[in-house]
């Protein structure tokens, strides 16, 4: 079991980053590097502080397969796998503060979207 993938696949799953498991967990965005890159494992009561920062109950780290069934819930259509595509090839070439913008765009206009 790898809990360090795990963790971040929840958290990818949510939106959060690893400064927003930090400010709700207390626990430092480099020791969240170290335990989602493998170089660390964390006892449980500082993995019961992720669940809970991650709204998880803690059993949820330890289901067979959870992670994989929850994260892939619906296949990307052709034209969605396209624009990912092409946001993959024009976003390589941007700065990380360039790359924040354009999140934060993005967010913006998904909140202010027409359904």
């Amino acid at each position: 079991m790898k809990i360090g993938t795990t963790i971040r696949g929840y958290r990818l799953q949510k939106g959060l980053s690893q400064g927003d498991i930090e400010k709700r967990t207390g626990l430092l965005r480099c020791y969240l590097s170290r335990v989602e890159n493998g170089h660390t494992v964390p006892s449980l009561d500082t993995l019961a502080k992720i669940a809970q920062a991650l709204d998880l109950p803690l059993a949820q780290f330890f289901a067979e397969d959870s992670l994989g069934r929850e994260l892939n819930p619906q296949k990307l259509t052709d034209d969605e796998l396209r624009f990912l595509t092409q946001i993959r090839r024009y976003s390589s070439n941007l700065n990380d503060s360039d790359r924040k913008l354009l999140l934060a765009m993005v967010k913006k206009f998904a909140a202010t979207a027409v359904r």
